[in-house]
């Protein structure tokens, strides 16, 4: 099938290309771990084609549509933040690429930026507008988990609000550079255990940091397996996450986008306190919510 256009999440450490066919659907996709951190501005075309080269044609130029840190300082081009409230993608605002590639047409969708409490994000922004692609009425709130995870506040169309939790990255820095590493090294996991600490943490979120210690002490005292703690201590941080947006889920619909496991895990959570929220596959909502921008290129005239 002809690809039509190029979607493209690029983070800080890995690059996903997915190829859409002239029916809208997903024709082949691509990955490495070529990321923005391990680039500098030179080095993002050449990588680029490295991946797709091969769904490129000489007698056409392919619109390429792209959102995550490659909009960064540090990444490809800056590509700024647009500022919240406001629309989750925006086809004014983004940001053309000078491509050596004759057969490349490349734009970079911002991120968008909260100034009190201040707050950013990017690519995520990108997902909820894909959500609302299919669902303009919603009004509610977006759990987007990942190494940064992003609670955003959705009506109108709008982001109004959102907050991020590092919780992906302390789950990573404890497990593989604290004391806590010795407690927590099984590839096991132990559902009952993740559910524990999700509600241990809801209940006291302000005993966090004395309750993820516990796992050294269970493992010296108690000879705890490793796949209990390690299941416990995620549920802990993930715990004090939903505790921390409280009145966005007691209040309001609440949709999930991302990979199916941490979907999965943010979901069984929320069960917890009688929350069913609903689940959007994060690929799925990079394609979609980049899906306009790529009709509206295609329409675009050809520059005289």
């Amino acid at each position: 099938m002809e690809i039509q256009w190029v979607a493209l999440d690029w983070g800080t450490t890995n690059l996903s290309a997915y190829a859409i066919g002239a029916d809208g659907t997903l024709v082949d996709q691509l990955h490495n771990s070529m990321g923005m951190s391990q680039l500098i501005p030179s080095e993002f075309e050449p990588t680029l084609l490295d991946v797709i080269d091969r769904w490129l044609r000489a007698d056409r130029v392919t619109p390429v549509l792209a959102c995550g840190m490659v909009g960064a300082k540090e990444g490809w081009r800056d590509a700024g933040y647009s500022e919240a409230p406001c629309l989750p993608v925006d086809g004014k605002t983004t940001v053309q690429v000078p491509t050596d590639d004759p057969r490349l047409a490349v734009r970079i969708v911002p991120g968008v930026c909260q100034r009190k409490p201040e707050d950013v994000m990017r690519g995520e922004e990108t997902q909820i507008a894909g959500y609302l692609a299919k669902n303009p009425n919603f009004d509610g709130g977006f759990c987007l988990p990942g190494t940064h995870s992003k609670w955003a506040r959705v009506a109108n169309g709008k982001i109004y609000n959102f907050t991020t939790f590092m919780t992906g990255e302390l789950f990573s820095l404890l497990t593989k550079q604290s004391v806590l590493r010795f407690s927590t090294t099984s590839p096991a996991w132990d559902e009952n255990a993740f559910l524990e600490g999700v509600q241990e943490a809801m209940s006291c979120p302000d005993k966090l940091t004395a309750n993820l210690f516990t796992a050294r002490p269970r493992t010296l005292l108690n000879g705890t397996p490793n796949e209990v703690l390690k299941s416990h201590l995620s549920g802990l941080l993930v715990g004090a996450e939903i505790a921390a947006v409280r009145e966005m889920w007691r209040a309001r619909d609440i949709v999930i986008i991302g990979d199916r496991e941490n979907a999965r895990l943010y979901q069984a959570a929320l069960g917890t306190v009688d929350i069913n929220p609903l689940i959007y596959d994060g690929t799925q909502a990079i394609i979609d919510g980049l899906r306009p921008l790529a009709r509206a290129f295609a329409q675009a005239p050809e520059p005289a």
